[in-house]
């Protein structure tokens, strides 16, 4: 008798969210269960997919946000957040249990300037951890001669980067 024992609906449920960090939570009771299993979006270190996980969040609002953030706004509370999205707080506080707000220096190492490599130059892109003059060329030469890069996958592929080298790279590039 070796059957496997069925999966209730929240075991599946709370795998999912365990396990998938682009999960995007319907319900309150999905943002509950994240929080319990200790899920947060730092709001502001928070990529437009994290943005997107939030039940009701618009692809608009999640650019806007980040690109408030990538231009040196922070966030402090639930009311700057409600403010930049032009919200009531009510609004807000069932996603409260799982955002959390971090103050970053602007000069901290925690806070990174990303580039994107469809414009950045050669001399710019030398600057990254792990990029020299030689893959600074070929990323750029790559780029005028085949076309814009449309993600970070894109560009391994198309470069043949080892995944060490893509690993370094995604916390410096935006797409």
């Amino acid at each position: 008798m070796g059957g496997s024992r069925p999966t209730l609906p929240w075991q599946s449920l709370k795998a999912k969210i365990a396990n998938d960090p682009y999960y995007r939570f319907h319900t309150l009771e999905e943002i509950k269960l994240a929080a319990a299993l200790g899920i947060q979006i730092d709001v502001n270190m928070a990529a437009v997919d994290d943005w997107l996980r939030l039940p009701g969040l618009s692809i608009h609002q999640a650019r806007s946000l980040t690109q408030l953030v990538e231009s040196g706004v922070q966030f402090y509370s639930l009311e700057d957040l409600a403010a930049a999205l032009g919200l009531p707080v009510t609004r807000l506080q069932p996603v409260a249990p799982i955002l959390r707000f971090c103050y970053y220096e602007t000069d901290s190492l925690d806070r990174i300037e990303r580039l994107d490599p469809n414009i950045a130059t050669i001399e710019t892109l030398q600057r990254l951890p792990g990029v020299g003059p030689v893959l600074a060329r070929a990323i750029v030469r790559h780029r005028t001669s085949h076309g814009r890069y449309r993600s970070l996958v894109d560009m391994q592929q198309r470069l043949n980067l080892p995944g060490q080298t893509t690993a370094k790279l995604m916390h410096y590039l935006k797409f």
